[in-house]
């Protein structure tokens, strides 16, 4: 089994430094896509094989729901079949040749508290943590020249391949590995985004220097993360979870945030959002029916996790290296 969208990027790449990059991380690459790789992945597999490639005839990728129009014909019941084998579905929202896929988060409203502070028009980026590439599709809707997202889940990998059958846009690729890959190949990015990834990782400070060493000179840099109100810099460790997470390593105050960003040699650091996550914007749907949001966090209180912590508080900054 090869990687079409990875290849058809590739043909399309003008880029040498992302060519030369991709051609040493493309042995990974291969070796994480094989059937065996995970219990589940020949499933989601077939639930591919069983998704056309179109041509369509209306991408949108500008507006809140990245939505598609195509002629589909008598297929539509067994694609709907596909997609709902690929679930959980987190981020989005999508509507597939009118098949409206309702995800767990409101990726959206994220994305409108970030795209007002930030020019794209041109830049090769990196998405990491990127899920199943919504947020990598809206870059490119907001002019983006090209975008490559990092995913350890081969069921991201695999939605992003299903979306790829209906947007036929090869300007992105979601690749099915980790930020770890950067250390053994460097490669610079004119902008890298890290959303949602900053507490899960146990040396922030190390992931924070990683992305900074593979930005150009002056790369915009964009950081999503929990953070702890207070004007002091500390920090939220959870001894176990963290709103039912367990992976949760660190929650630093805003002041400690920017302070680890300037260590690891960025600039003109500014936050341009703090908003606290609800139940509105991450929550159960028919795409997503395992346990969220609501169900981490204090019944009596909705302004506490389930385990005591404050609940979850995000921010957005924009920086420069």
């Amino acid at each position: 089994m090869t990687n079409n969208n990875l290849s058809l990027f590739r043909q399309q790449l003008n880029e040498k430094s992302l060519h030369s990059w991709l051609d040493k991380i493309t042995p990974e690459i291969e070796h994480r896509i094989r059937p065996e790789s995970q219990r589940n992945f020949p499933a989601w597999l077939a639930a591919l094989d069983a998704i056309p490639l179109y041509t369509p005839v209306t991408v949108s990728l500008h507006t809140d729901t990245i939505t598609t129009q195509s002629d589909v014909g008598e297929a539509l019941p067994d694609i709907v079949n596909a997609l709902v084998e690929l679930s959980p579905w987190r981020k989005g929202p999508f509507s597939l040749n009118g098949i409206s896929i309702n995800t767990e988060w409101r990726s959206d409203w994220k994305w409108q508290r970030i795209a007002p502070h930030i020019d794209l028009k041109g830049l090769n980026i990196l998405d990491v943590g990127c899920g199943n590439g919504y947020y990598s599709l809206r870059m490119l809707g907001a002019g983006a020249n090209r975008v490559i997202g990092l995913d350890t889940s081969l069921l991201y990998w695999s939605q992003f391949q299903a979306i790829s059958r209906f947007t036929n846009d090869h300007r992105a690729t979601v690749l099915p590995l980790g930020v770890e890959c950067l250390e053994e190949a460097p490669c610079e990015f004119d902008a890298i985004f890290s959303m949602g990834v900053l507490y899960h990782r146990r040396e922030s400070h190390a992931h924070l220097r990683l992305l900074q060493q593979n930005l150009h000179k002056d790369g915009l840099f964009v950081l999503e993360t929990l953070i702890l109100h207070g004007h002091h810099e500390t920090e939220l460790i959870p001894q176990n979870r963290y709103a039912n997470m367990r992976n949760v390593w660190s929650v630093p105050t805003l002041p400690l945030l920017i302070s680890q960003l300037k260590a690891a040699g960025f600039r003109h650091i500014r936050c341009v959002d703090i908003t606290r996550t609800t139940v509105a914007e991450q929550r159960k749907t028919d795409w997503m029916t395992f346990n969220s949001l609501a169900d981490a966090l204090d019944e009596t209180n909705l302004h506490l996790t389930r385990e005591g912590h404050p609940g979850p508080l995000r921010a957005v900054l924009i920086a420069q290296k």
